[in-house]
């Protein structure tokens, strides 16, 4: 396209900073550009808009009349001109993970990244591939987190983002802030968490309305308020997220963007209200959590029970934890690759441990000892530092 217009490849090499025999190789295929810069250095240099390279508006691009790559558009265009082959890939790593945990997919995500979807950035035809790209990486992050590498995982989210951008599709980069709220809250960083949750709303707001995700970024926000001892805004940022939940149309969907339920918001809203101290609306949150998840979704029901679990050790009721920790130790099949679930099935033993002179909590601490010991071994591939780095 540009050489149609008349411009030299020694001024196009000149402008993006590389040698002209780099390219040349650009051009025919032999190397990949796996830096956005270059594609934006294009874009400044002849003053290409942004959205024909797939970009976000460019600064010097006139703010009344840049073409805006959502904000008028229905969600249905959007999500009918997405390929299909991207959305399925997207679709079935999001169903392994939901049943087998990240760890071990972690590095085939990785891989369709490099080969299927990487090369497909330097084809200047429009946003898609940037999506794709945005929605993998983003994947990848959780799976990395899954995996217990969550430096990793942060580095694939900040990633994501400025491929969410330029693809122009604002509830991915929504979705990507509300992934990156979650992780900085599992860090302890309550105002990051809040900082990435306002992020995501006010990109939500840009464009189509994704009802699921405004309201998944109300959760977000209403736990990081949580944890920062804001306890009247977490307390109207869950009444929001309630409400836009319960008036969410059911078809209204987004491929990238992922799914947020009944049993997503009790969960998010157990742990807020755990949080605040409130520990017997907190437990009630957490049951419903449980009793709403899907059966094949593994890893979330697992982690449900341990926080149900530990709310019930909390609040004194031994013998509902007992009862929720048996359930748990009998439905959560060893071969999950989850990590974090091995991680947080510690956290329950140190809740239970001051009890151990009990002897129902002794005699369930030897067993879930021996369902830890038996999950590392399960697990030592992931367990092993491989020292990979973000796509």
């Amino acid at each position: 396209m540009l050489n149609h217009r008349g411009v030299s490849t020694r001024k196009i090499a000149a402008a993006v900073g590389i040698a002209q025999g780099r390219l040349y190789d650009y051009m025919n295929g032999k190397s990949r550009v796996e830096r956005l810069a270059i594609f934006e250095q294009i874009a400044d240099a002849f003053h290409i808009p942004g959205h024909l390279l797939g970009l976000a508006r460019r600064h010097w691009e006139p703010r009344d009349h840049a073409p805006r790559a959502t904000s008028s558009v229905s969600l249905a265009p959007l999500i009918d001109s997405v390929e299909e082959d991207d959305v399925a890939a997207v679709d079935a790593f999001r169903h392994a993970d939901r049943a087998t945990g990240g760890g071990r997919l972690y590095s085939a995500v990785v891989t369709h990244l490099r080969e299927h979807v990487a090369p497909r950035l330097v084809d200047l035809s429009g946003g898609q591939a940037f999506a794709a790209a945005a929605a993998l990486t983003e994947m990848a992050g959780w799976m990395a987190h899954d995996s217990g590498r969550d430096r990793v995982a942060q580095a694939h989210f900040a990633r994501a983002l400025p491929l969410a951008r330029a693809s122009g599709d604002t509830a991915l980069t929504a979705n990507i802030a509300a992934s990156s709220s979650h992780l900085a809250l599992q860090a302890g960083d309550s105002a990051a968490a809040v900082h990435w949750a306002q992020t995501g709303l006010d990109a939500a707001s840009e464009g189509p309305r994704v009802p699921t995700l405004i309201a998944r970024l109300h959760a977000m926000q209403a736990r990081a308020l949580a944890a920062a001892g804001q306890h009247s805004a977490a307390e109207r940022a869950l009444d929001q997220a309630r409400l836009t939940l319960r008036d969410a149309p059911v078809k209204v969907a987004h491929p990238w963007v992922s799914p947020f339920d009944a049993a997503a918001l009790a969960s998010e809203s157990a742990e807020a209200l755990r949080d605040m101290g409130r520990l017997r609306e907190a437990v009630e949150y957490a049951r419903q959590a449980v009793d709403l998840r899907e059966a094949g979704r593994a890893r979330s029901l697992a982690l449900s029970r341990i926080a149900l679990a530990g709310l019930h050790v909390q609040c004194g009721d031994l013998d509902a934890a007992l009862l929720v920790g048996e359930e748990l130790l009998t439905a959560t099949a060893p071969t999950l690759g989850s990590v974090r679930v091995m991680q947080q099935l510690q956290s329950l033993g140190a809740q239970f441990e001051p009890n151990r002179s009990h002897p129902p909590v002794r005699e369930f601490l030897m067993r879930l000892t021996a369902e830890r010991r038996a999950r590392m071994l399960l697990l030592a591939d992931i367990l092993t530092p491989q020292g990979g780095h973000p796509v």
